[in-house]
């Protein structure tokens, strides 16, 4: 065998025992879950309970039948007849968190020597939604039980979405978009296809977000102006009238629209054309911040996926004015989250997580709380504000009855230290069954 030919041997025999411990890893969750769900009833003590409601329960008992919450009591409230057991009595419980703005389809291999976004483009997409599963498993293992996945490509994100829900992969409950809307931004040879998700022009925007909901998408997403990974601009692409299109599709067929300007023009383009979302933008002026806080239209900045990229520039390959304009960035997007939040606008956390950044998604809590909030206003924005960002304020954001039971378990006591969420998740349920348990081992 010639040296060329053993090195794949070698590297080929390396990515199958990763699968292998990758598979028996979740086989061994799921046999634990497997057991719980053979019971009609699972009883859980913790030391603590903050319910998503402004309350926070000592020593309370929260009884789960399948996947939903049936009863929330204190100290002295009995284990059911017939429940299963679990003491988690060193830990504080919390309500599954929400991630309103993720694409969990963009998968980084460490093994390729190609760029993220070139093996992005170049990977088969059904490669990509099964490799996938690893950005789905560092999400729970975050202790996000539900994300908003705000695009892909090739109906990924759909094909994921739906491989989670029939129970074929493990994951957080996804509400996806489908492709974004985007303007035209660059040459088209005759001949060849027009990228996807392109629109220009308000009756071109209605027909191709009418596509993606004809596609099964949850939500619209609307690109309104330049700005990603290292582009930090914010010239506005997409017209008032072509954003207001989008949203009125959406909002025809009962859905949500969430607009992408990383400059504040887009942003009160938005916010005038009815949008459900602004996300990323800096320097939006008081008079839109007081519309949106009237209005009750979500404020999603993003602010540590910047920050991730500039710690990161080897992974993406970024030059050092673009680590520098990263950097710079940051604080402006926090100053203006800093403004809304002051001026009463609604907050949702949203990690933007692509490739490695899975795992990080809770980061952005930490930067709330260091704008003003307290910890359980930032942990509002992850759990009873982003369900209501989704339109799930029945069922998601809160351990109560008639709830799904989505629960995390942390070490500390997040009241007084956002760290206990952001770095000390030990277990997860996600609609009731345990999908993370790090317990053991941690006093």
């Amino acid at each position: 065998m010639t040296a060329s030919a053993n090195s794949v041997v070698v590297g080929v025999r390396s990515r199958v025992a990763k699968a292998a411990a990758f598979v028996a890893m979740w086989a061994t969750v799921l046999l634990s879950a497997d057991a719980l769900a053979a019971s009609k009833l699972v009883a859980l003590r913790f030391a603590r309970l903050i319910d998503g409601t402004g309350k926070v329960i000592s020593s309370p008992l929260v009884v789960v039948e399948q996947d939903r919450i049936k009863a929330v009591g204190g100290p002295t409230m009995p284990v059911p007849d017939g429940a299963v057991f679990i003491d988690l009595s060193r830990y504080t419980a919390l309500p599954g968190l929400i991630d309103v703005h993720t694409h969990m389809t963009y998968l980084l291999d460490p093994d390729s020597a190609m760029k993220p976004v070139e093996q992005f483009i170049k990977r088969l997409p059904p490669v990509t939604v099964f490799l996938a599963q690893q950005n789905a498993k560092r999400t729970l293992e975050a202790g996000v039980t539900t994300v908003r996945d705000l695009g892909s490509f090739e109906q990924m994100d759909l094909a994921m979405r739906d491989l989670i829900r029939r129970g074929a992969m493990v994951g957080p409950r996804m509400f996806v978009s489908g492709v974004p809307i985007f303007a035209t931004d660059e040459f088209v040879k005759p001949g060849h296809p027009v990228a996807p998700g392109t629109a220009d022009g308000p009756a071109d925007v209605m027909r191709v977000a009418r596509l993606q909901l004809a596609a099964g998408a949850d939500q619209i997403k609307v690109v309104a102006s330049t700005g990603g990974y290292d582009d930090v601009t914010g010239n506005q692409t997409l017209s008032y009238e072509e954003i207001k299109a989008a949203v009125e599709v959406a909002h025809r067929a009962g859905k949500r629209c969430a607009v992408h300007s990383y400059g504040p023009s887009g942003a009160r383009d938005a916010v005038k054309a009815g949008a459900d979302s602004i996300e990323h933008a800096i320097d939006i002026d008081d008079a839109t911040l007081a519309e949106m806080a009237r209005r009750r239209i979500f404020y999603v900045p993003t602010i540590d996926h910047n920050r991730y990229y500039a710690d990161n520039p080897k992974v993406y390959g970024f030059s050092s004015d673009a680590v520098n304009n990263l950097r710079a960035f940051v604080p402006k997007n926090l100053e203006t989250a800093r403004r809304a939040f002051r001026m009463g606008v609604p907050l949702a956390m949203g990690s933007d997580a692509v490739f490695s950044m899975f795992g990080e998604n809770t980061q952005e809590l930490g930067w709330f709380v260091k704008l003003g909030m307290t910890p359980l206003q930032a942990l509002e924005t992850a759990t009873t504000n982003a369900a209501l960002l989704l339109g799930q304020e029945k069922a998601l954001g809160k351990v109560a009855p008639g709830f799904f039971a989505d629960l995390i378990a942390v070490e500390g006591d997040p009241v007084s230290d956002i760290t206990a969420v952001t770095q000390r998740v030990r277990w997860v349920m996600a609609a009731g069954t345990v999908v993370v348990d790090r317990t053991t081992g941690h006093k």
